[in-house]
């Protein structure tokens, strides 16, 4: 049946006009911001400088604000920065043969020249290391003997030795150079 016009003029009057309710939507969007916000990576670009051991003899001299590292290995002796890495590499001869103890105390002899006021080290060694060679590097790192009118002296170096573990290494071939660039 069709309705008459009064009857639908009727009903228009009592409607009510749609609403558009934004408070919820408001709401969603709310807590959407903030869940984004909080779980968002905020990321740098960041660059990481590689210095990899070369072959050469060079010296190298060592960098400012120096963190004296002297790495106890089986087949090597290293000393680097803790902050930037290797800075000389002395391999042992043989395999029977002792650490080459006189090329460390002179690089060391370098470096105690460059940095005077400097009195800490710190020796990481490897697992299985002889204890025999454990102080031989640590007499090294603290002390040197030097010849002054015909009397041996010996000379501090660095005599606040620190000890640790050595980190594991990849790749034994890459540090069989000497110094690094």
């Amino acid at each position: 049946m069709r309705r008459s016009f009064a009857m639908r003029k009727l009903e228009r009057k009592h409607r009510k006009p749609a609403e558009l309710l934004l408070v919820p939507m408001i709401d969603i969007f709310t807590v959407l911001v903030t869940f984004l916000l909080m779980t968002a990576v905020f990321s740098r670009t960041v660059i990481l400088e590689l210095k990899l051991p070369s072959n050469s003899t060079e010296f190298v001299e060592p960098p400012p604000g120096l963190q004296l590292e002297v790495l106890l290995r089986k087949d090597m002796l290293q000393v680097a920065d803790r902050k930037t890495g290797p800075l000389a590499t002395f391999p042992r001869p043989g395999a029977g043969a002792p650490h080459d103890l006189a090329k460390l105390s002179e690089y060391l002899q370098v470096v105690k020249a460059k940095y005077p006021d400097m009195t800490d080290a710190t020796l990481l060694l490897e697992p299985d290391i002889p204890y025999d060679d454990l102080v031989q590097v640590m007499d090294t790192l603290r002390i040197v003997e030097q010849k002054q009118n015909g009397t041996t002296v010996q000379a501090e170096l660095f005599p606040n030795v620190s000890i640790g573990d050595a980190p594991a290494t990849d790749a034994p071939a890459a540090a069989a150079g000497g110094a690094r660039p």
